[in-house]
């Protein structure tokens, strides 16, 4: 393990950086070090950012100042790092693979020399944390995609890219909330919403929730994307 590092982002803020690369070990102490400091309440703590190697920490410096701060938080981070996460919550999302649902799909498979099916079965037999959210609001950037399907991302990238695609790029996977433009690789759509406003919690998945696909067909997708009571968490899925 790297040294804790302790970077001033301003004057309300504090990035304290575990290391420099994408890992699960390293994205598990994060998320157990954002655990322990929600579980601390420190005073004057506003809020925190976990992402793949780093906790951005915002806080008033009226009430704790950045000394007394990064003490607290030098502690934590050593608890963190000798302990261990456990994910609070799992998630089964069903997924339409192929088709209209999924247009990137055939290319994928002959990009990677498998079959259809191949890229399906891998996908989906695989389980995901989230690494954390970003680029626009609910975007779970998904580590744990099996190293047969890292693919480089599309030479052009789309303008619209339909919401609630399952994609992957690189070494990772993501489900787009809305439409937007990306150059991640389309291979299906599921009916669940990562974000919505409608919700009392917009944000669906947490930093850290563990996550499978579940294969379901076009006509079973059209079924469950007609139903209205997506913008609850769905209790099955827990």
């Amino acid at each position: 393990m790297q040294p804790v590092r302790f970077l001033d982002a301003g004057e309300q803020a504090l990035v304290v950086e575990f290391g420099d690369g994408i890992d699960p070990a390293l994205n598990a102490m994060v998320h157990a070090f954002d655990a322990a400091l929600q579980e601390a309440a420190i005073p004057g703590l506003q809020e925190t950012l976990p992402t793949y190697r780093s906790v951005l920490v915002h806080f008033d410096p009226a009430t704790i100042d950045r000394a007394a701060l990064s003490a607290r938080l030098r502690e934590l981070a050593g608890l963190a790092a000798r302990g261990r996460f456990h994910p609070a919550r799992r998630w089964l999302v069903p997924v339409a693979y192929g088709g209209a649902a999924g247009i990137d799909l055939d290319d994928v498979a002959r990009a990677l020399e498998l079959s259809t099916a191949e890229v399906v079965r891998l996908h989906a037999g695989a389980e995901y944390v989230v690494y954390m959210l970003g680029f626009s609001p609910g975007v779970p950037y998904l580590g744990g995609l099996p190293q047969r399907l890292h693919l480089t991302r599309r030479a052009e990238p789309r303008l619209r890219t339909p919401a609630r695609s399952v994609m992957i790029g690189g070494q990772q996977a993501a489900i787009l909330p809305g439409e937007m433009p990306s150059g991640w690789h389309v291979l299906g759509r599921t009916p669940v919403h990562p974000f919505d406003l409608r919700r009392a919690e917009p944000f669906l998945f947490r930093p850290g929730d563990l996550l499978r696909f579940e294969p379901v067909s076009e006509a079973e997708l059209a079924r469950l994307e007609a139903r209205t009571d997506w913008l609850a968490p769905v209790e099955r899925l827990a």
